[in-house]
């Protein structure tokens, strides 16, 4: 009953934020003039994507989770650029918790940043323009603390589960505008498009490459401990980035080039996988897992410690990479050849773009959520025994 009764209180904590953050997003900022672009540009597509609508509209929340999605990639950016936020992730524990309360800093000062731009694209006046940078800068900091309720108290991560509930409010829009255009052919393709990208997506997600790990034995006393054979697992990690920065620079060129040519999908078919394998290479360092498992008396069988192994495991996963890029092209190019059948107009690449990121988002959400259920469960399981 104790489990159940966990479930479903964060369950009901997850659904209760998500209303409360749509609710936000449709709440209008007061003293705030609208811009927007027209429904045919190419920009309010990828204005709708990143802020589920809300910078075409202006409401509370009309940056969406935009700025929480930011404020990590730029804080990664800084410290590169910075030691003293390097020394900060050196330190470990201690520096991770000031590096999240930068990180928060960061958010609403993306958000007041935001805020201004808007007043002065809007040309209000001192007063109305204070009233909505003031509105629109708590705002985002209320969308932080959204993101963080679900976290720690409901499924999955806040970030990524609002991002999917503001793309999901722009999709019907975006549906209707198909099914008036193709009918029930549009319903076909759609379907199919579904199908296909979630069957690659949880494919890509669940696969991985075992490598095999020995442990060196010990003997403490008389007895043996350690040598017990296990594995390091690699796997290809997916993002929606690269084919939103794909579809972002190909859609900057629609006033000059066709992109309604069929040829223009091969770029972005090959676009796409470049920015996901750069990004995947980036994000990984198999020097780092080479020396953890040296200090843990850890080696690959036939394959010796430190660089060897760094060198080994380099290797191997470069090869992943390589087919998890593949795969992430084939991924981003059904959606685009799909609506291309349905002749998707000018706005193609960033619908195609908006239906990828909706289904994969569906996907790794649902998994996520299964996995931390599934964790729970054991957890309430085994705990009489860990008293």
């Amino acid at each position: 009953m104790n489990e159940r009764a966990s479930l479903r209180r964060r369950i009901l904590v997850t659904l209760a934020v998500i209303a409360l953050f749509r609710l936000g997003q449709t709440l209008p900022t007061p003293h705030v003039t609208v811009r927007a672009p027209e429904a045919g540009h190419p920009l309010r597509w990828i204005l709708d994507l990143l802020t589920g609508g809300g910078l075409t509209t202006l409401p509370v929340f009309a940056f969406g989770v935009l700025p929480c999605l930011a404020a990590p990639r730029l804080l990664r950016g800084l410290i590169v650029l910075i030691p003293r936020l390097a020394a900060l992730r050196a330190e470990g524990e201690a520096g991770a918790r000031v590096l999240k309360r930068y990180q928060r800093r960061l958010v609403v000062l993306l958000g007041l940043l935001g805020a201004v731009g808007v007043v002065v694209f809007g040309g209000q006046d001192v007063l109305d323009g204070a009233v909505a940078v003031a509105c629109l800068t708590a705002g985002a900091a209320l969308v932080l603390r959204l993101t963080e309720v679900i976290t720690d108290r409901g499924f999955g991560d806040g970030v990524r589960i609002l991002l999917l509930a503001q793309v999901l409010a722009v999709l019907p829009a975006e549906f209707l505008r198909l099914y008036e255009r193709a009918g029930w052919a549009a319903i076909a393709v759609t379907t199919v498009v579904t199908l296909s990208i979630t069957v690659l997506t949880i494919v890509l997600a669940q696969g991985q490459r075992r490598v095999p790990v020995q442990y060196a034995k010990r003997m403490i006393g008389r007895r043996a401990f350690g040598g017990t054979p296990t594995y390091v697992p690699l796997r290809f990690p997916q993002a929606n980035s690269p084919a939103v920065v794909a579809a972002v620079l190909l859609s900057v060129l629609v006033y000059y080039l066709d992109l309604a040519d069929p040829r223009w999908l091969a770029v972005y078919f090959v676009l796409v996988c470049l920015f996901a394998f750069m990004r995947a290479a980036a994000a990984q360092d198999m020097t780092k897992v080479a020396g953890e498992l040296v200090r843990v008396g850890g080696f690959v069988p036939g394959i010796r410690p430190g660089n060897w192994t760094a060198e080994y495991l380099d290797h191997v996963n470069r090869r992943i990479l390589a087919f998890g890029a593949l795969c992430s092209g084939v991924v981003a190019l059904i959606p685009a050849a799909g609506l291309a059948l349905l002749d998707g107009g000018p706005a193609l690449l960033v619908a195609g773009v908006t239906l990828q990121v909706v289904l994969v988002f569906l996907v790794s959400v649902s998994l996520d959520t299964t996995r931390q259920i599934e964790s729970l469960r054991q957890q309430r399981r085994y705990e009489p025994f860990l008293r």
